[in-house]
């Protein structure tokens, strides 16, 4: 019982935890699918691929994109080159000093994106005006700041990489082909490099996917080449439209076949390696029958699948049209709208009904005799002296006071009046 219970939270758990990873990425896929002018997966409107076609006519985009892979190719060199000269430097050092190497390259992993970019930029434009260069000088071009500002910490994630393969390097291999004659040069070349290959192509993958997406770094350095993490950053503050949605679909579905493709690959090795294996020494000498290239690789099938659908889709938008569809949902809308409209109109016109009918009620109240206020204070706490009737209240025979008061009536308010 306990062993069922185990499993089913696993499961539950994965599910969840999948669910959790890969939700938004699946909803904002399905979206770039979707004729609303803005991204959601609900309501469904129309099937529609004119996201797609926007998103290629959008040259901010577009510009962003080439940025990005020319910044990402300067990455990987410089920070593939340096996180391998830190590795074999790691490896070389005096044991004692190799803990303090190891954080001082470290380090830059540790501080933020932000201090960076601003270092990056504040000493280079230090640098650029004591040679005495323009503004316009390499040292001031957004790309050069901008590799220079993500390989100071992507080189580390190289280091990292690379340093776990070298653990596992027989140094005595070097050693020999010392001893053999070879240079130094040349044992790194013929032995070093090609055990570190695999090694490299990780990191280089690895750079050059951090410089795609850095965005803290490179907001202070791209100067005149944003990448395209910052033409979307500033899409985003006026409001996003659907071929971004497009866009993310499009790397999803790359990295999806390429990781596929590497997976089957890795899988037709394993394949191979067993059956030269388990072959004898005749069909060693001669030729050995290899099993196909689909045969137990199922991450092959997903490959051809994959591509199979991609075909399919790409031959599906050019030859459908969502016009139809569109319109009548447009029409759909309008009605809705008129609709609204209407109802709203209906109970304005139920609010007035109501408000004349609450307006006659008062007034009959306001038309009954008024209370006498006669209190013997000749009036003066009623509320009626305040207001604009109060001429009404007062009798009209009533004379006005005498302002004989022994000074020819100086002090008099009406002697101020134009008879």
């Amino acid at each position: 019982m306990s062993g069922s219970f185990l499993r089913v939270s696993i499961w539950a758990y994965l599910v969840i935890f999948f669910l959790y990873l890969l939700g938004p990425l699946v909803i904002m896929s399905v979206t770039a699918f979707n004729s609303s002018a803005f991204p959601r997966m609900s309501p469904w409107e129309c099937l529609t691929f004119q996201w797609f076609d926007e998103l290629f006519r959008d040259q901010r985009i577009l510009n962003g994109i080439k940025n990005s892979l020319i910044i990402g190719a300067g990455t990987v060199v410089l920070s593939v080159a340096m996180g391998l000269a830190g590795a074999l430097m790691l490896t070389q050092i005096w044991p004692k000093l190799r803990a303090t190497y190891y954080t001082v390259i470290i380090a830059p992993i540790l501080i933020p994106g932000v201090v960076l970019g601003i270092s990056t930029l504040v000493f280079w434009d230090r640098i650029n005006r004591m040679l005495g260069l323009g503004a316009d000088s390499v040292l001031s071009n957004g790309v050069f700041l901008t590799v220079i500002g993500q390989s100071t910490f992507i080189a580390s994630y190289c280091m990292l990489v690379l340093v776990a393969r070298l653990q596992r390097y027989d140094v005595a291999l070097t050693e020999a082909a010392l001893d053999l004659g070879a240079t130094h040069a040349q044992a790194f070349r013929k032995i070093l490099l090609p055990f570190m290959r695999p090694a490299i192509a990780s990191a280089a993958v690895l750079a050059f996917l951090a410089s795609f997406e850095n965005y803290n770094t490179t907001t202070f350095t791209f100067g005149e080449y944003p990448t395209l993490t910052i033409e979307l950053a500033q899409k985003v503050r006026y409001g996003i439209t659907p071929s971004i949605s497009a866009l993310a679909f499009i790397i999803v579905a790359l990295t999806v076949f390429f990781a596929l493709l590497n997976e089957a690959k890795l899988k037709r090795q394993e394949l191979v390696a067993a059956v030269r294996k388990n072959a004898t020494v005749e069909e060693l000498a001669g030729k050995i029958k290899l099993p196909s290239f689909f045969a137990g690789n199922a991450a092959a099938v997903l490959v051809v699948i994959f591509a199979v659908a991609t075909i399919t889709v790409v031959g599906t938008a050019t030859a459908y049209d969502p016009a139809q569809c569109v319109a009548n949902v447009r029409e759909q809308k309008r009605l809705e709208a008129e609709q609204r409209i209407q109802e709203l109109r209906q109970q304005r016109e139920e609010q007035r009904k109501q408000r004349e009918a609450e307006e006659a009620e008062q007034g009959g109240a306001q038309s009954a005799p008024r209370p006498s206020n006669n209190s013997g204070f000749g009036n003066v706490f009623a509320p009626n002296t305040l207001g604009g009737d109060s001429e009404e209240t007062q009798p009209q025979s009533e004379t006005p006071p005498s302002s004989n008061d022994g000074f020819g009536g100086a002090f008099d308010p009406n002697s101020l009046q134009n008879d």
